[in-house]
């Protein structure tokens, strides 16, 4: 029997369009997906578009072993694929030295399996730039990658980009086993005179003198900044002002200071990356996602040596000039080992933060889970975060924190300085004072911790509207709840070592539901300060808060209803 070609012509269009219809579907459910169960509106987060041109850096002279510094093969390569509209850099395996990499539009960096791209340790190939750090406008060397007003940038493969950090960085000697510390010791630098920190320069010790955290507030020119270039260290990669930014793959290690620092970014996703500093790198911050809008982070893993995963939008008056939110940004599906904090909210958030979906994230050993953190002289709001599904183990200190005292320490450094104490002193509300609100987090576990849960605001800006839920915990300490109206607690679960469960201080509007712990002491809710209005409890059937509470004598009378 004869075929008619027609026929067959037939079906294979059939086939070809069922098969592209079918990928079509599956690809737009799970993009549907992302966005199932959002909490708010958001557009869609766009892709970069990659012309399909392609190169080599070895077509451009570079040269494998990391002895031959390969900066103009790199940025030849880039001008080579840019001339054509774009496309993919390709970098093969083997270990290649370079100074800053300078991005462009439209490149897509391809890091092969294998390929270790490795920044040069000579500072002067960083020239200084105007830019901003810790939300403060200053000048910094160059980050070694570097792009600013781009469109359409992606990171790609499954290779390592190392930022060279140990020669820009202050340690800590606490920080540092004795044969970690002699090494340092044995190459160079100084010492200050307690001989308990190490400098990279005597250049970079004296100018860390008077600085604010990190950067210098009296010097104004970029002559002034130029003479304490060895102590401006840069973020390892820094993207400003662009539109469709994508990492997906590789692995960001070893940075100066921050390590990934996208800023003012609309579209911007981070995705099945490896993020790793050493943990004792000061300032070793994963992630800084800072006034982007539209930000997709998933599936990555992070062992820093500060907070993990940060939420910025500048810093004081320099934060509230510039004035632009970090809005509509999904987090999930994140693991985080060692850092200051899992997911962090400041306290650099002069511009506001809103709209933020964290879920399906693990804390191990991270130093906090949850970091909310800010002070007096931010201003800036943080409001409609909603956080859910979040697994910790072996918390140093609290799994869950918001701290507006916050003093740019770790919370281990301040719990040892005697801080998270309780204040009382009142200062007008301005446009500096920063404020949380409308915040509901759900569905926690934590298997040990110092302290389950710190709430913390302001005397005269409390925290306002946090509603927990579904909180299941073991920790020395349960609650603490100060200067904070309309805290809402329900089916809380808690194994406590000390007595007291929840200490509620200058609270307002709290209402307790559902708890259950293990404590028989005759204080296991302590309630205090004059400011104390409307606390509800409301146990579960096994309970008896009427032998469980303690009310101080500045507490009026009628404000606790049991």
């Amino acid at each position: 029997m004869k075929t008619n070609p027609i026929n067959l012509l037939c079906i294979a269009l059939t086939v070809v369009v069922t098969s592209w219809s079918n990928n079509s579907l599956a690809q737009n459910s799970k993009a549907n997906e992302t966005y199932q169960g959002i909490e708010f509106k958001m557009s869609k987060v766009k892709e970069p578009i990659i012309p399909k041109n392609t190169v080599n850096i070895k077509d451009f002279g570079a040269v494998n072993g990391g002895k031959v510094l390969n900066t103009k093969a790199f940025a030849d390569a880039i001008a080579a694929v840019s001339k054509k509209g774009g496309g993919k850099v390709v970098i093969p395996a083997g270990i290649w030295l370079t100074g800053p990499i300078i991005l462009k539009s439209n490149i897509e960096l391809h890091a092969e399996t294998g390929a270790l791209i490795k920044f040069s340790t000579d500072k002067s190939l960083y020239p200084l730039v105007e830019t901003s750090f810790e939300g403060l406008n200053t000048w910094r060397c160059i980050s070694p990658i570097y792009g600013k007003n781009l469109e359409n940038i992606a990171f790609t493969g499954k290779g390592v980009w190392d930022g060279s950090g140990e020669v820009w960085r202050q340690v800590k000697k606490s920080k540092l086993t004795e044969s970690q510390w002699k090494k340092f010791v044995a190459s160079g630098g100084v010492l200050n005179d307690k001989k308990d920190s190490w400098y990279p320069s005597e250049t970079f010790m004296k100018a860390s003198i008077g600085a604010d955290q990190n950067v210098r507030l009296d010097l104004k020119t970029k002559e002034d900044f130029e003479a304490i270039h060895d102590f401006l260290r840069p973020v390892l990669v820094s993207i400003q002002n662009s539109k469709r930014v994508l990492f997906d793959g590789p692995v960001f290690q070893n940075s100066p200071a921050w390590n990934i620092h996208p800023l003012l970014i609309e579209d911007l996703i981070i995705r099945n990356l490896t993020v790793r500093n050493p943990w004792f790198s000061q300032n070793g911050d994963g992630l800084d996602v800072e006034s982007c809008k539209n930000v997709l982070v998933e599936n990555s893993t992070f062992d820093v040596g500060d907070d993990a995963i940060c939420i910025k939008s500048g810093k004081d008056k320099d934060g509230r000039d510039r004035g632009v939110p970090c809005e509509n940004v999904i987090v999930r599906n994140n693991i985080v080992y060692h850092g200051h904090g899992g997911v962090t909210v400041g306290s650099e958030m002069s511009g506001g933060v809103k709209n933020l979906h964290v879920s399906n994230c693990s804390f191990m050993g991270t130093d906090v889970g949850l970091r909310f953190k800010s002070n007096r002289g931010r201003g800036g709001v943080v409001e409609n975060i909603f956080i859910s599904d979040i697994f910790m183990t072996d918390i140093p200190s609290q799994a869950i924190s918001f701290d507006l005292y916050y003093g740019g320490k770790s919370i281990a450094e301040t719990l040892a300085e005697g801080g998270n104490t309780v204040s009382t002193k009142f200062v007008p509300v301005d446009e500096k004072t920063p404020q949380f609100k409308n915040i509901s987090i759900k569905n926690i576990t934590i298997l040990g911790a110092y302290q389950a849960v710190f709430l913390q605001g302001l005397p005269e800006m409390n925290l306002e509207n946090i509603e927990i839920t579904n909180l299941i915990g073991t920790a020395d300490k349960g609650f603490s709840i100060i200067d904070a109206n309309g805290i809402k607690l329900s089916n809380i679960k808690l194994d406590i070592k000390e007595s007291t469960i929840f200490d509620i201080y200058n609270g307002k509007n709290v209402s307790l539901k559902n708890i259950d712990f293990n404590s028989t002491s005759p204080k296991a809710v302590n309630i205090n300060g004059a400011a104390c209005e409307k606390i509800e409890l409301v146990s579960s059937p096994k309970l008896d808060f009427f032998q469980k509470t303690t009310i101080g004598d500045t507490v009026s009378k009628g404000a606790v209803k049991l």
